[in-house]
């Protein structure tokens, strides 16, 4: 007995069943028919192998673009931060305070210094340099990290006001109505 089999070019392929012809085995079309299916899977898979490869590499170079550019981001904050320093400890400087002044100052060129460096590092290369950083200048970590403290305790403290002045307006309004702009008296 006979089955017609085509394979994905669209060949035709004769196989016999094993109970047609015991003991003769298959025959050479079907062993040809199996070859080339083999070799077929084997291509696509092949291919797949290639798409999924290419795809990966896309992903990848995609999240290296992204930290590139959010290193570059934080490299330019950290310089906005230097800035500020250097302009406080002038400020420092002019109004009596030379010598805070001379630190922030010195701390803020320190900074400045390490955000030029940070410029096109990965992470990695960045908490290394932060932990250098640290260490050789002490000073200036300790004062970075008490600037950051302080701005961070002004922006929660900050937060929490508009957002009590917030419901305390909204709730002023359920009880009484609109609320006036007042300057006039119409009752």
């Amino acid at each position: 007995m006979q089955n017609d089999i085509t394979d994905p070019a669209g060949r035709s392929a004769s196989a016999q069943t094993p109970s047609s012809s015991p003991g003769s085995g298959s025959s050479p079309g079907t062993r040809t028919s199996i070859s080339d299916l083999e070799a077929k899977v084997s291509e696509d898979v092949s291919a797949v192998k290639e798409t999924i490869r290419e795809g990966a590499d896309t992903a990848v170079e995609k999240a290296k673009e992204v930290m590139s550019e959010r290193t570059s981001f934080a490299a330019r904050q950290v310089g906005g931060v230097a800035m500020a320093l250097e302009k406080a400890g002038a400020e420092m400087e002019s109004s009596g305070q030379a010598e805070v002044g001379r630190y922030a100052r010195q701390i803020g060129r320190s900074v400045q210094t390490v955000a030029r460096r940070m410029e096109g590092k990965d992470i990695g290369e960045i908490a290394t340099m932060t932990e250098d950083f640290g260490r050789k200048q002490p000073l200036a970590f300790l004062g970075i990290a008490a600037l950051a403290g302080l701005a961070a305790s002004r922006f929660l403290t900050a937060s929490a006001k508009r957002q009590t002045t917030a419901a305390s307006r909204g709730a002023s309004t359920d009880r009484s109505g609109p609320a006036t702009t007042g300057g006039e008296y119409n009752g």
